[in-house]
């Protein structure tokens, strides 16, 4: 199902912001990345969440961010890396259409050393029981 007012459902994405694509899914970089060399693995069709892709689209995705990381690591030459999906308005996911953060970590940055969990384990964030 192709949602024609959904950012990552063809034709809304720039063709010129894919860098590598396969059947199911393609990678694309935006204008303002996260980090230098970041990006979303997204799947051709539309799945609202990561929990509703298919077990072939998941294979895709898989593939793709193996040829992504080389990519990466071929032009940026990063010290790591963080992957994520923001699954749900709660979870922070702002554009309803499954997509994989990838994102290069360097050591020179201010944040190194800072994983996905950093700010969820922030003192003003811990949830009470």
């Amino acid at each position: 199902m192709k949602l024609t007012n959904c950012p990552f459902c063809s034709p809304n994405i720039a063709e010129e912001n894919v860098l590598l694509e396969n059947p199911f899914c393609l990678f694309l970089q935006r204008e303002e990345p996260v980090l230098i060399g970041s990006g979303l693995i997204i799947p051709r069709a539309h799945r609202e969440t990561a929990f509703d892709l298919t077990k072939e689209e998941w294979l895709a995705i898989q593939a793709l961010l193996l040829q992504v990381k080389t990519l990466i690591d071929d032009s940026h030459h990063p010290a790591g890396y963080n992957l994520g999906w923001n699954c749900g308005a709660t979870a922070g996911q702002e554009v309803f259409h499954a997509h994989l953060h990838v994102i290069p970590r360097y050591s020179d940055e201010p944040l190194a050393g800072k994983g996905i969990r950093y700010w969820l384990k922030q003192e003003g964030n811990l949830r009470k029981r």
